[in-house]
This record gives C-alpha cells, structure tokens and sequence, in this order.
C-alpha cells in the first residue's frame, strides 16, 4: 500500500466512524468529522499531512497523491 492510499483509507474510516459515533452517542462527534474535512483541505494547498509523515516513517511506499 502507498502512503496516498493509506491516508484516503485512514481518512474515510476516521471520518465514517465518528459519524457512527455522532449518530450513537453526541453529535459533538462531528467535530472529528470536521477536523479530519480541514486537514484534507489544508493538506491539499501546502502538501503537509501529518499523516502521510506517519505512514512514511511507518515504511509505507511513496506514492499517490500525499506520498
């Protein structure tokens, strides 16, 4: 797996798990939703991703559009 695919992976189930959990529990879960939707963002104008410097470090290959 690329270090892109990881971080879109990573994304998504971040994303659709706090929505489970907002649904659950306290829609004050959507925060997480908005936090992970800014970072994709902001990621996407300066190239920074702490997550793609994780899974980079974890040894995931470079490749895709964050790696």
């Amino acid at each position: 797996m690329t270090v892109g695919r990881a971080v879109t992976l990573f994304a998504g189930v971040v994303i659709l798990v706090s929505l489970l959990l907002a649904w659950q529990f306290s829609p004050l879960w959507l925060w997480l939703t908005a936090f992970v939707g800014a970072n994709l963002v902001q990621s996407s104008f300066t190239g920074f991703c702490p997550a793609a410097m994780i899974f980079k470090a974890m040894g995931l290959k470079p490749g895709g559009a964050l790696g």
